[in-house]
């Protein structure tokens, strides 16, 4: 049971805060745990490669991040050199004032192009909807028949960073909801899997998520999560110094 969840976590490495000490203790926190994978900022692709060796821990990043507002071409150019640095999973934010905008034309030739680049080099795709900008619901099942149409090998609520500014001028987050993953699953074809980021961050949100269809999860909790898996299906202790700065730096 314990493997199996580990297998549900990207490792998130993208603080803006993060310099390559913390980034490096990231990679080695992951390979510990033997997660899925490290979803690290894109200038660090290469070096996570190289700090990941020996393991089979993936090494995943972003593209168009946080916001989503590139060009298709530069997310491409982006796109590219990431898999050519090694990465094998890209984390993609669509241009969300496209979709509220319902410019679908666009939004889906987007998707088609990075989808196709990303798979040609050996990769899959996670597209990132953030969900909190996503006012309706009708956006957020626009978004799941596109990527299934294309095929499209993950869907995600978030990027961990999409601040929301209220009338009051105050700024929050929900990030991954019972309410979208759930909706999310129900409007993807079964071969799309779901990635909930943001705000799963103990065993029980992990449990709760994957009772839920999700098979990922984008997380900085990692370490807080597994000690307790480990407590609780193996009756055995944490890992040893396995606290990191990594795990407590918010994000996803």
């Amino acid at each position: 049971m314990v493997n199996t969840l580990a297998k549900m976590i990207d490792h998130s490495l993208l603080h803006p805060t993060m310099d390559d000490a913390k980034l490096k203790a990231g990679c080695e926190l992951a390979k510990k745990y033997n997660v899925a994978s490290v979803c690290i900022k894109p200038y660090a692709v290469k070096k996570a490669v190289k700090w990941l060796e020996g393991s089979d821990v993936m090494v995943g990043t972003v593209i168009g991040f946080p916001q989503g507002g590139n060009t298709t071409e530069i997310k491409l150019i982006e796109t590219e050199q990431a898999c050519k640095d090694g990465a094998v999973e890209i984390d993609m934010v669509v241009n969300i004032g496209k979709v509220l905008g319902e410019e679908w034309d666009y939004v889906k030739n987007e998707i088609r192009l990075i989808n196709e680049a990303t798979v040609s080099k050996g990769a899959v795709l996670k597209v990132i909807f953030e969900n909190d900008f996503l006012t309706e619901d009708k956006f957020k099942i626009k978004l799941c028949e596109i990527c299934s149409e294309l095929k499209v090998a993950f869907v995600k609520t978030s990027t961990g960073y999409g601040m929301v500014k209220g009338a009051d001028g105050n700024y929050s987050y929900k990030g991954a909801t019972e309410y979208d993953l759930k909706l999310m699953r129900k409007h993807s074809s079964p071969e799309v899997q779901i990635k909930a980021a943001g705000g799963v961050r103990s065993l029980d949100d992990l449990l709760k998520v994957k009772s839920w269809g999700v098979t990922r999860v984008g997380a900085t909790a990692t370490a807080t999560m597994l000690n307790d898996a480990m407590v609780r299906f193996q009756g055995s202790q944490a890992l040893p110094d396995s606290d990191s700065e990594t795990d407590d730096i918010d994000g996803y």
